[in-house]
């Protein structure tokens, strides 16, 4: 099912989206982080709002924390940002065509170089964004008796100051490394890495213009130019997800079309095919299990600890995961030393846990998949 994550970072962002949603309501994530649950008022399609406070470590955190919980078909970051240049009007969109996060750089004798990162936004995203430019169907969002605002296209710069100066010389040296971004904020990169990290999902970044990052954000604020711009940012955002998801629906993506399509492969000489498969998610045991590894839970668990002191040596694991990890091990252990089947149950818990933290090193997954599909084998 369609699923749209829309996340801002401003409370006023916030409530801009929610205005947008019908009957939402409270779900509450493991680690105590909230969002809401509603529906694009007009179309009926999923949404779930977040807020992800400010700066681009919290906004990656609750993003990566997002994606896993709900499993979206595309991600919106909403709210407001400060244009870099004075032909930007207040009030005006910003929709990102890429993301700068601006802080990476070297401090030399000369000077400070620029080591940005940069996450370019999806082309099926950027182009529906477009056509709703170009049509003026996304207007029909906006408040009653507002004013259509300017919709822009170009890079957004993210960093970790809130800037409000032109002469200052952190503001001169963003805008002379950076000279293409026509706004600056604060968390739209840890946003954009956590999509990037995610298989790609497609991600959008829409920003209104609220000030001039120029040294008047207090006379801006003052005459209410940030509700106006975020609920400018809002409506269109609310567009562009309703586009997003019949794009779904109607055009599944790549991953979708690949899994229906056949995997032929051709032996020649000497070889023999095996296995011809597509793709394949879940564990899968082909033919008997290697030499030295036992169906045993206990026994593959005790060997997984060994493992895992070697892997410690060879600094493949650093000593934060190890204890993290021997501790599910221990879990997982005297778990299934009870017996029983709630026993059984924790120490699946545990073992997907440890699966998560070991998920950068191939082999010790691996095992933990075997021991996992061995406990499923005495459920």
């Amino acid at each position: 099912m369609v699923m749209i994550v829309i996340l801002t970072a401003l409370d006023l962002e916030y409530q801009a989206v929610r205005g947008h949603l019908t009957d939402p309501r409270v779900h509450r994530h493991a680690a105590g982080t909230l969002f809401e649950l509603g529906r694009l008022a007009g179309d009926g399609h999923r949404v779930a709002l977040g807020l992800v406070g400010k700066g681009n470590h919290p906004a990656a955190v609750i993003t990566e924390r997002a994606i896993a919980e709900f499993s979206p078909t595309a991600l919106l970051f909403v709210g407001v940002a400060g244009a870099l240049w004075p032909g930007i009007g207040l009030g005006d969109v910003v929709v990102a065509t890429h993301v700068y996060a601006y802080h990476g750089g070297t401090s030399q004798d000369d000077g400070l170089k620029a080591r940005p990162r940069v996450w370019e936004v999806t082309h099926e995203t950027d182009q529906l964004a477009r056509h709703l430019c170009r049509t003026q169907s996304w207007t029909r969002h906006l408040p009653v008796d507002a004013a259509v605002p300017v919709v822009r296209f170009g890079p957004i710069a993210a960093g970790e100051v809130v800037q409000d100066s032109a002469i200052s010389a952190h503001a001169q040296w963003v805008r002379r490394t950076y000279n293409d971004a026509l706004a600056i904020e604060m968390e739209s990169a840890g946003v954009a890495q956590a999509a990037h990290h995610n298989r790609s999902l497609p991600m959008a970044v829409v920003r209104g213009i609220s000030d001039r990052a120029d040294g008047t954000k207090t006379v801006t604020d003052g005459l209410n130019w940030q509700p106006k711009a975020a609920a400018s940012a809002a409506a269109f955002a609310a567009a562009l997800a309703q586009e997003l998801a019949v794009e779904h629906e109607h055009h599944p993506g790549r991953e979708a079309r690949d899994m229906s399509q056949s995997v032929r492969n051709v032996a020649r000489d000497n070889a023999r095919v095996g296995v011809q498969a597509g793709h394949i998610q879940g564990d899968v045991v082909i033919g008997h299990p290697p030499l030295g590894r036992t169906a045993d839970p206990a026994a593959q668990l005790a060997e997984l600890r060994d493992r895992l002191v070697r892997a410690r040596q060879a600094q493949e694991v650093d000593e934060d995961t190890f204890t993290a990890a021997e501790e599910e091990i221990a879990v997982a252990a005297e778990s299934l030393a009870e017996s029983t089947q709630r026993g059984r149950s924790k120490a699946m818990i545990a073992l997907r846990k440890l699966r998560g933290l070991l998920a950068e090193v191939a082999e010790l997954a691996a095992h933990v998949s075997a021991v996992i599909a061995a406990v499923r084998g005495v459920l």
